[in-house]
């Protein structure tokens, strides 16, 4: 009997050998952590506590600064930990990148990528892209710690998988003037806990200076503006496609917020004249607007 034990006896001390080996391999193999940022939540959070507004026009961010400080505070933080590289969330229509885009895309150790754009200027896809990067990552063992930058409920899920895998995922924010800016739900499922405050974002945002106009200038005839309007028109269609236009038609007469703000912005510009206070005029804005995009549906 012992003779018939023998094999299986040296079998056993050869795995736990080789068993052995592996965990001190594992042991000598240095920990690895990546950013995740959805630049939604970052532009509305640290616009809104820096400038004092979410809307992205109205101030600039030196990206390439703030991601920097970004990845010397994981270092931070995760002390024995290697950076496999930051993960940069947007939207853009049809998911070509912008300008600013396309500049953080080149910038090193960094991944840029888009979900959509809808009519409202709202983010689509955006968490799905996230919850599929983090569950990928963790599920290949490629990462033992995620820094998230983000705030919305719809996070819980991509928070929940990395964790289902064995990463930790710890949760990074944007100091909120009032009340808090972070999805209860979402705070309740990470491991741990951040707030980023206005001396850490201040040097990375700054309002531009509005556009004057001078107060002399001769008042546009409604014709003038009702062209604009239209001109607008054709390069928002060309812009965002007719699946666009789809979503905005059922709201005639009135355009959304985001939209809204966007014609009277840009008119002014072409005008060279403010609108501000010009509710006749701008009426007539936004029927030239529509009566374009009405004529090409």
């Amino acid at each position: 009997m012992n003779d018939d034990l023998a094999p299986l006896s040296a079998r056993i001390d050869r795995t736990n050998e080789l068993l052995t080996r592996m965990l001190a391999e594992v042991a000598k193999t240095p920990s690895t952590h990546a950013i995740f940022v959805d630049a939604g939540y970052l532009y509305a959070a640290a616009g809104r506590l820096v400038a004092g507004t979410e809307d992205r026009r109205a101030f600039d961010l030196d990206a390439e600064g703030l991601i920097e400080a970004l990845i010397d505070r994981a270092r931070t933080i995760f002390a024995d930990s290697r950076l496999l590289r930051v993960y940069w969330y947007d939207g853009a229509r049809r998911r070509i990148h912008t300008s600013e885009q396309q500049s953080i895309a080149e910038l090193p150790d960094v991944k840029v990528r888009l979900g959509n754009l809808n009519a409202n200027n709202q983010q689509k896809g955006v968490d799905s892209l996230i919850r599929s990067d983090l569950e990928s990552l963790a599920r290949h063992r490629a990462i033992s710690d995620a820094a998230l930058l983000g705030g919305d409920e719809d996070l819980v899920s991509a928070v929940e998988a990395a964790q289902g895998y064995g990463a930790r995922v710890h949760l990074w924010g944007i100091e909120a003037p009032e009340g808090r800016n972070q999805a209860e739900p979402l705070l309740w499922e990470v491991d741990s806990q951040r707030t980023l405050d206005l001396d850490f974002f201040k040097p990375y945002v700054s309002r531009r200076a509005a556009v004057p106009y001078e107060a002399t200038a001769t008042r546009p005839t409604r014709e003038d503006v009702r062209f604009v309007g239209a001109q607008i028109a054709a390069k928002w269609l060309g812009e965002r496609g007719r699946a666009a236009l789809q979503e905005l038609l059922p709201g005639h007469p009135y355009l959304p917020g985001s939209v809204d703000q966007d014609l009277l912005v840009e008119a002014e510009v072409l005008l060279q004249y403010s609108l501000r206070g010009q509710a006749d005029l701008r009426r007539v804005l936004r029927d030239g607007f529509w009566e374009h995009l009405q004529g090409q549906y």
